[in-house]
């Protein structure tokens, strides 16, 4: 993969740093992160900034431009793949090592006196605007707001802002009416005496309302905010979605309704000042509820006295916690979406050894069995699929210039996922196609033993998800193995494959605790660079634990998987494994051939179940 020559770019940018057109006071940095003014994760191409730039379109990294250098800070998900991508003007910055300078360090450490470092007041989280405003000020600095966003000024060809169609949910895929979310939230601004709330994550607004949509591609969401008040709604967003009928009667725009739920429209762009009216309305007592990573612009339009800021949001901790519609979806999914995996892998143990299937074919047949089942939306995020040395890089994505073809002779990583309407599902297997050696069996028995430990975890109510991070790794740092990311991820339903407040990692102690239907994945490997790439990755709910005793009355809590689909048995080292580790094989495979069995028998999918009851036999007998 050749990187970009970014040399005409970054003169282009480093004019516009000192124009007056552009900026009141030239800056000597300027910061690109890579979310959007929402800080999704993942982003619409028009938001893709810093991967313009720089080249590395990784979900995760910021660069900052100074006169002389430019700098790219990304964690070790991305480290290869930036190194690929980025030409010799840029220095990567890995993150988490302990050598790195933090973004405050170094500009300190590279920047004239006095300098300013301007960024984008809408692309900044409020509390990393906080974090770094006062470090750069305590060494004679200044981070200054920069109206307009200069990448764009330089990007001739930047594609327009999405503004597609709605989609609209009923009851028996959402549970709860949007009408009633919105009286459960006003009931947690009544608790903390609220009387505003500021919805500015995507995820958020779209879960309010019912509503998906498709602005950002693998995730159903769609450009808007939403201000709450106590009697009022206000739903900021563009185009003419908003006349589609179905949406129109969804949210009873032309209905005669009780006043407290008659949603305004208001145009997207107008966020900041209908918020600085709400400020100017307010009396000394008031609150205006945000989230602290609201953008700094956002944020800024309610006066300080004003805000009440909380790392999640209500909305955030209710999303998370999914109702008994919103788990059978899940279900549901992931039934479907085991039914196209078994579909692709008895396809490939027929194919690979033709020596025909690259990586990109076998991410386009997934896509296909997917999309034949019922309810199938899109992908939920780009495919990783990569074989032998590709494996190790941890979030690869196959292009034509890496594009490998499959072997008998190597390891297939696929991690991959879906958007159905009744469920959002992300799933790993690894897998051989000829005879695994010794090493390769002896990681993977590592790595599955660390999924086992944590999908089987038995755990006090309250406990935290970074916790449990440990159990993953144990068997791989007895060996003195690891790996480079986190556990676990919460996983949204019908909605983004990331999302918080809870997770299972040990890069933060911020997650909320996990409570019973909570959804994660559980996804620990081990990634030989040059070599392969292991991870065994289900999508797992919480569930209560019955327990022999019961301390002080607070109750367990366990995993239950939702991804059923089977682990290839041939890539295990039986040796390594408990008797309890060998047992839950087993009955995860039973669980697999029985639930999937029973819809491949459904969907008269019959050389797959045959497939399927092969690669499920119990353990010992499958060696």
């Amino acid at each position: 993969m050749s990187p970009k020559i970014t040399t005409e770019l970054l003169k282009q940018l480093r004019q516009v740093m000192k124009s007056p057109k552009y900026v009141q006071e030239p800056v000597q940095a300027y910061i690109v992160p890579s979310g959007d003014a929402h800080q999704s994760e993942y982003i619409a191409p028009c938001d893709c900034r810093r991967a313009f730039i720089s080249g590395f379109d990784g979900s995760a990294g910021t660069a900052i431009v100074t006169d002389q250098h430019a700098a790219m800070w990304t964690d070790g998900r991305y480290f290869l793949q930036a190194a690929h991508q980025m030409d010799n003007n840029w220095t990567l910055m890995k993150m988490g090592l302990k050598d790195t300078p933090t973004q405050e360090d170094w500009l300190v450490s590279v920047l004239p006196e006095g300098s300013k470092v301007g960024v984008d007041p809408f692309i900044i989280p409020a509390d990393q605007w906080k974090r770094m405003s006062k470090a750069l000020r305590s060494a004679g600095h200044d981070l200054v707001p920069v109206k307009e966003n200069l990448i764009d000024t330089i990007w001739a060809d930047c594609p327009q802002r999405p503004c597609k169609p709605l989609i609209t949910l009923d009851l028996s895929y959402t549970g709860v009416s949007w009408k009633d979310k919105i009286v459960a939230l006003r009931s947690k601004m009544a608790e903390r005496k609220v009387l505003w709330f500021v919805v500015t994550a995507l995820d958020e607004v779209a879960w309010l309302f019912n509503l998906r949509g498709s602005d950002v591609e693998y995730n159903p969401v769609f450009f808007a905010y939403a201000v709450i008040g106590m009697n009022t709604i206000r739903l900021f967003i563009d185009g003419d979605r908003m006349t589609d009928p179905a949406v129109r009667e969804h949210l009873q725009l032309d209905s005669t309704l009780e006043p407290e739920f008659k949603i305004q429209v208001i145009p997207y762009g107008s966020i900041l000042s209908e918020l600085q009216a709400v400020g100017a309305g307010l009396s000394p007592k008031d609150k205006v509820w945000l989230s602290d990573k609201a953008s700094y612009a956002v944020t800024e339009a309610i006066p300080k006295a004003y805000r009440y800021l909380t790392p999640y949001t209500p909305i955030c901790i209710a999303k998370a916690v999914k109702n008994a519609s919103e788990t059978e979806g899940m279900r549901r999914a992931h039934i479907k979406d085991a039914v196209a995996l078994c579909e692709l892998f008895n396809w490939l143990e027929k194919e690979v050894p033709k020596g025909t299937v690259t990586e990109i074919i076998a991410a386009d047949k997934a896509e296909e069995f997917r999309s034949q089942q019922k309810d199938f939306v899109e992908l939920s995020f780009a495919t990783i699929s990569s074989t032998g040395p590709n494996g190790a890089i941890i979030h690869y994505k196959p292009v034509p210039e890496t594009n490998r073809t499959l072997s008998v002779n190597e390891i297939y990583l696929l991690d991959s996922g879906a958007q159905y309407k009744d469920g959002t599902t992300d799933v790993t297997r690894t897998m051989h196609f000829g005879t695994p050696s010794a090493y390769e069996k002896e990681c993977f028995t590592y790595v599955l033993k660390g999924h086992i430990a944590v999908s089987a975890a038995i755990f006090p109510n309250g406990t935290k998800g970074h916790l449990l991070d440990s159990f993953a790794r144990s068997a791989l740092w007895d060996c003195g193995l690891d790996y480079l990311h986190g556990t676990g991820h919460g996983v949204g339903s019908f909605l983004n494959v990331h999302e918080g407040p809870c997770g299972i990692s040990y890069k933060t102690f911020a997650d909320e605790p996990l409570e019973a239907g909570m959804i994660v994945s559980d996804e620990p490997g081990y990634y030989e660079d040059g070599s392969f790439g292991i991870r065994i990755e289900n999508v797992v709910l919480v569930i209560p634990a019955e327990t022999k005793y019961n301390f002080k009355n607070r109750g367990s809590l366990t995993f239950e998987p939702l991804t059923l689909v089977p682990i290839q048995t041939k890539m295990i080292n039986v040796n390594l494994l408990t008797q309890k580790e060998r047992n839950w094989v087993d009955n995860y495979h039973q669980k697999c051939r029985e639930v999937v069995g029973a819809e491949l028998e459904r969907q008269g999918r019959h050389e797959t179940l045959q497939w399927l009851i092969r690669e499920t036999e119990p353990l010992l007998r499958a060696q």
